[in-house]
């Protein structure tokens, strides 16, 4: 809705994604924190383009006279429209278009940016003395008001002052305006946040939403010189863009803290199961920097990444309900112990399925951690792409940490030995394509070992690996 010009434009949707999601809650904490040096690398480079832009304008183009009351009036309406902001993950933008119009009509073509400049810091002047900002937020102003420079320059060059200006250099003062306002937003996401061009530049379409402002704006703006208050007309609709605007930052932060609640609430299960197991909390600990390497080769979103780190935390969550001489037996289980023992994947899905949230996708990947490619795995038999792919990395780390591990039955398999284990299995036990990517995530492992890895046409079992059942995790 138009530009706060406080950050980059990006999609205003009703449900953002994982990653919009991650972005919005660093932008909400960035605001009350000091600028970093990044920020401040950024917010200097701006500035100083600013200023570079408004002396050749001033210089240029002398300020005509200035019309107290309509320039005061449209100043004070655009720090309006900026306080109605419309959270987006690289931060905010709200419908200031409704008054820039005006506010270029209003203003000597060269004083038109340090208006702007104005209206941007008595706009964030109330959250600076409520505590909300911190003071270093302002030097982003100079940067923010950058967009103005455009336009102005496209009326000061043509010789022409915007209310005299036909359909044709109109329209080329907006597309300066936006192409302005994109350069100095992307120079300032890529030094500040490493944010790439490609995804903003996705997310430009918002800039038709300016343009669709812009009509209601002109219409106001042709009268302001000679008749002021006519500003005053924007403000009711102002007031009604607050009231979405309001909601929507209520149901973003909701979500932002209903999201950490369920990640504060694995971490306490993690805590639970180390604390009910040492090995297992450590071990489920050694599976998730594995997955999530592993998750990262296969190229998994962001959401399959949260739901295949908390899933690897959790995998083995539901053995607290498993007695511990069970757990902790050395040497091998009888079928009835088996038995019990398997019954730890529908246990921990339980348990997950009852925090709600994207925890229930976890416990569906918890669930499916034992299952086999061929087919033979439990608690549901589920064969080749039919389990979860979360869950397939996880079979293959979670047997992979177990045979580099000591257990209570057994020490643990050298490098050579569990490699020789894990392609016995690929293609029965594992997904083939997640052997591949975990055999070059431990790679340097075996360059560590002083083992090299077997030459791929290499018989798939050691003299060692025959002599024994694989020794997958339970």
């Amino acid at each position: 809705m138009g530009r706060a010009r406080a950050a980059d434009a990006c999609r205003v949707q009703l449900d953002p994604t994982l990653e919009e999601q991650e972005r919005l809650a660093e932008t909400l904490e960035l605001e009350r924190a000091p600028m970093g040096a990044t920020e401040l690398r950024a917010a200097a480079t701006l500035t100083l383009l600013f200023a570079a832009g408004t002396g050749l304008l001033c210089a240029a183009y002398p300020p005509h006279v200035l019309r107290p009351a309509a320039a005061i009036l449209s100043v004070l309406v655009f720090a309006v429209a900026a306080r109605v902001p419309f959270d987006t993950p690289f931060g905010f933008t709200a419908p200031t278009q409704l008054a820039f119009v005006p506010l270029i009509f209003a203003f000597p073509l060269a004083l038109a940016p340090c208006g702007v400049l104005v209206a941007l810091v008595l706009a964030t002047l109330p959250d600076l003395i409520a505590g909300r900002e911190h003071p270093s937020r302002l030097l982003s102003a100079p940067g923010n008001a950058c967009f103005a420079l455009g336009p102005a320059l496209v009326f000061a060059v043509a010789g022409t002052r915007p209310e005299a200006a036909g359909a044709a250099l109109l329209l080329a003062a907006l597309i300066s305006e936006f192409a302005v306002d994109f350069l100095a937003s992307s120079l300032r996401n890529v030094i500040a946040r490493g944010a790439d061009l490609p995804s903003q530049l996705a997310e430009s379409w918002v800039y038709g939403i300016d343009a669709a402002l812009s009509g209601v704006g002109y219409l106001v703006a042709r009268e302001v010189p000679t008749h002021p208050g006519y500003m005053l007309l924007l403000v009711p609709l102002l007031g009604l863009f607050w009231v979405f605007s309001s909601e929507r930052r209520r149901r973003l932060e909701s979500l932002v803290e209903l999201n950490n609640a369920y990640r504060g609430t694995a971490l306490v299960l993690g805590d639970v199961v180390e604390a009910d197991d040492g090995y297992t909390g450590e071990h489920s600990r050694g599976v998730v920097s594995l997955a999530l390497e592993v998750g990262r080769q296969l190229g998994l979103s962001a959401e399959q990444q949260r739901n295949l780190e908390f899933a690897a935390l959790l995998h083995d969550v539901g053995k607290i309900a498993v007695p511990k001489e069970i757990i902790n037996k050395p040497g091998s289980l009888s079928p009835e112990e088996w038995t019990v023992i398997k019954t730890h994947t529908v246990e921990g899905e339980r348990m997950l399925s009852r925090v709600g949230g994207f925890m229930r996708e976890v416990g569906m990947i918890v669930r499916s951690h034992h299952e086999r490619w061929d087919g033979g795995g439990y608690p549901d038999g589920l064969a080749g792409e039919a389990i979860p792919l979360e869950a397939r990395i996880i079979t293959c780390c979670d047997s992979w940490n177990a045979m580099r591990t000591d257990r209570s039955y057994r020490r643990a398999l050298s490098h050579e030995v569990a490699l020789a284990e894990l392609q016995a299995g690929s293609g029965t036990q594992f997904d083939p394509r997640v052997v591949e990517k975990l055999l070059e995530v431990v790679a340097p492992e075996a360059a560590g070992a002083g083992g090299p890895l077997p030459a791929p046409g290499a018989p798939k079992r050691s003299t060692a690996a025959r002599a024994r059942r694989a020794p997958v995790a339970h």
